[in-house]
């Protein structure tokens, strides 16, 4: 139809509907190319392999032009890469150039993987997870590890059970090829830097581990483990996430071993648990009580009240602790060793003795004997063992010491005389002479002490008064020839002392000379001196004239 307008001129019929059907063929398309997606340079996408071709793969990203994987950024899926994908095939994919001059969009599958490993090893860090990596390498500073394509570093402060100086097994060449639980510690995207650690990851592991094993654990159970660390004080089992402690006195019925001649790192062992405590997380094991059998198996031989051979292994304040037969030991008690009281057993043992021991006592439940040196004497006289006074053993029988040295594989080393505080209890004892009160043989052995000089005290000199009368007797001598001559006093004084004095250095006395006898003569010529004086003044007083 023609259509008039208003100015009268006949218009064409214009066909709307193959318009219409025209512009909404093109809005669609317009629409359509909205959806495409704007690719940025190392931008990490997902896309489906359309076609695989000698040049490379073509991948369908979402762009209006095709993607291409050139084969030398496919190296990451090993050897032949373009056999290794398919058609169909979902593929994460490395922007590398949004648009080459051929209109392509360039892509890399090696850097897609590595861009995925830094955003994964980057959730680990902040989520704190741990996983499993592969050792790829070493170097002086430590170990090598590739992540998603990543590669980390594994400093030697962070290794478990690596020692850098070892050569072959314990070395870091032994590490390469294993997996290992690590535990990302340091990321940085810039620096390319990104540190591991396996001792973060093997404690986390360990305390949910310790917490399950705390839970499942009961008192008495028997276990499997292994050694992971020997001391001097006892032995550290795990038992699959948690260390449990064997203490020196759980180690061995044989207390002669030390933990380091039975046990090495590494030893799979049978463990008894022995208390479990929640609250500080410590479990208390014991080796020894793993294996019962043998202790059981040799104490079934003996009964109480049997007297058998032991050498003390072990003193303490309270006893002394003897070895029986192979690990079975059993304790003395101080108040049963000898009858009287003692301070310490070292008073009547040592370390090392071979004695004669009475059973008292079998406890099976705690593997515990008791033991008596002091019931068993009468029977160890019999037996052929002698003993001191203070309930000393002196002497073992050739039998038994030969018996037990054979059975135990040790050596019994008897003590000497000079080792032993009392005196034989079968010796006689020395008899006295009775006429000397001396013991022949402390006579003999011994010679007598010489007996000491006696002490010779000299005269005392005489007094002033005695002078004074010997010279008043020499001058009234002088006057009167009648008198008796005074001097005789002094001469009498005189010889007295010195023929005392030569009689006692020629000759010692049987006993010392005292002083008084001594000075005797002295005293007598002074009184006599003294008697004279007194008759020649009276003999003056009668010649005065009246």
């Amino acid at each position: 139809m023609t259509e008039i307008s208003s100015s009268g001129v006949a218009e064409p019929e214009v066909e709307t509907a193959e318009i219409d059907d025209a512009d909404f063929t093109m809005q669609n398309w317009l629409d359509s190319s909205s959806d495409f997606k704007t690719l940025r340079r190392g931008e990490v996408v997902e896309g489906s392999i359309m076609a695989i071709q000698r040049d490379g793969v073509i991948v369908d990203v979402g762009s209006k032009s095709e993607g291409v994987i050139p084969p030398h950024e496919m190296h990451s899926l090993g050897a032949d890469p373009l056999s290794k994908v398919q058609i169909g095939e979902k593929v994460l994919v490395y922007i590398m150039q949004p648009e080459s001059d051929q209109g392509q969009v360039t892509l890399s599958i090696d850097r897609a993987r590595g861009e995925r490993g830094w955003r994964v090893l980057q959730t680990r860090f902040e989520e704190g997870e741990a996983f499993d990596g592969e050792v790829t390498g070493f170097n002086k500073g430590g170990l090598l590890v590739n992540v998603e394509g990543v590669h980390a570093f594994v400093p030697l402060s962070q290794v478990v059970g690596v020692r850098p100086e070892a050569e072959g097994e314990g070395g870091l060449a032994s590490a390469v090829g294993k997996q290992l639980r690590l535990k990302v510690i340091e990321i940085n995207r810039r620096r390319n830097r990104v540190i591991l650690s396996e001792r973060a990851a093997l404690q986390e592991w360990r305390s949910q581990q310790k917490d399950r094993l705390l839970a499942e654990l009961k008192e008495g159970e028997v276990r499997k483990g292994r050694v992971s660390s020997v001391r001097s004080f006892g032995v550290f089992i795990d038992l699959g996430g948690a260390d449990g402690l064997a203490h020196l006195s759980e180690v061995s019925w044989d207390r002669n071993k030390t933990p380091e001649e039975m046990y090495r790192v590494g030893d799979e062992v049978d463990v008894f648990v022995m208390k479990v405590d929640p609250e500080t997380k410590k479990i208390a094991l014991s080796l020894r009580r793993a294996q019962p059998e043998e202790w059981d198996l040799i104490v079934d031989k003996y009964q109480v009240g049997r007297v058998v051979p032991g050498m003390v292994t072990k003193l303490v304040t309270f006893g002394a602790f003897a070895r029986i037969e192979g690990p079975v030991e059993g304790l003395i008690h101080v108040s049963e060793l000898v009858d009287r009281r003692i301070a310490h057993p070292k008073e009547v043992v040592r370390e090392g003795d071979l004695l004669p021991l009475k059973i008292v006592r079998i406890e099976r439940d705690r593997h515990r004997l008791g033991l008596s040196l002091r019931e068993a004497r009468d029977e160890g006289l019999k037996m052929g063992f002698t003993f001191t006074d203070a309930g000393e053993v002196l002497t073992v029988p050739d039998d038994i010491k030969t018996e037990f040295e054979e059975r135990e594989g040790i050596k019994v080393v008897e003590r000497g005389p000079d080792d032993y505080s009392g005196a034989p209890a079968t010796a006689p004892m020395p008899k006295q002479d009775e006429a000397s009160g001396e013991s022949p043989t402390a006579t003999a052995t011994a010679p007598a002490a010489p007996a000491p000089a006696p002490r010779v005290e000299e005269p005392e000199p005489p007094s002033a008064m005695a002078q004074a009368f010997a010279a008043a007797e020499q001058r009234a001598s002088a006057d009167s020839p009648d008198a008796e001559p005074a001097p005789e006093a002094e001469a009498i004084a005189t010889p007295a002392a010195e023929s005392a004095e030569e009689e006692t250095t020629a000759e010692p006395a049987d006993e010392p000379i005292a002083a008084a006898e001594i000075a005797e003569p002295v005293a007598d010529v002074s009184i006599d001196a003294t008697a004279s004086t007194e008759k020649e003044e009276e003999k003056e007083e009668k010649e005065k004239p009246a």
